[in-house]
């Protein structure tokens, strides 16, 4: 018999990336994920923010930063004005970082949607190479009957739909919480 374990366990990895992508993906509202990709140069090489501050979300339009080391204040508000995708504009006090969240217009909701429309491919388009290396594999098992091959080969696609579906899912939620006012 042919075993899809494996193959499960990549699709269920390939899945988890998407929603941890999708947690960064900014909604109207303030939450310390959406600066999880922020990458800051302090002590001479870029780390990830959670590592030099701590992000807090003040109210639901609010971010605020407190570095752990205060002389990377300036760094932390390069890196977040950097990232255009975000589109933030942190102002600093000299002991924290304060990084107000502007309300999104209708045009912004629709753009950061098509956004997040892509990463849903790039997750549909890794769920489908894992199928394809898993056909190939039952393709060359010499050892397995036909019938065991046609079995093999429902049981990927079944779980190709199957984590197809829980990235749709998952993307539906996401569009309709970007989309509520």
């Amino acid at each position: 018999m042919f075993d899809t374990k494996d193959d499960k366990k990549k699709m269920e990895s390939v899945v988890e990336r998407f929603n941890s992508e999708m947690k960064k993906v900014r909604t109207g509202r303030a939450h310390p994920d959406m600066l999880a990709g922020i990458k800051v140069e302090a002590y001479g090489q870029f780390m990830p923010l959670n590592q030099v501050a701590n992000v807090t979300a003040a109210d639901a339009t609010l971010l605020v930063i407190t570095p752990f080391d205060p002389t990377n204040i300036k760094s932390i508000s390069e890196a977040i004005r950097g990232d255009q995708s975000l589109g933030l504009n942190p102002a600093d006090d000299g002991r924290v970082i304060r990084v107000p969240i502007p309300t999104l217009t209708e045009e912004r909701r629709k753009e950061i949607v098509k956004n997040a429309s892509a990463k849903v491919e790039e997750a549909k388009v890794a769920i489908r190479n894992i199928r394809e290396d898993a056909r190939k594999a039952v393709k060359i098992a010499s050892e397995m009957s036909e019938d065991v091959k046609k079995r093999a080969e429902k049981e990927i696609d079944e779980l190709t739909k199957e984590f197809s579906d829980k990235i749709d899912a998952e993307f539906k939620n996401k569009s309709d919480e970007i989309m509520k006012l």
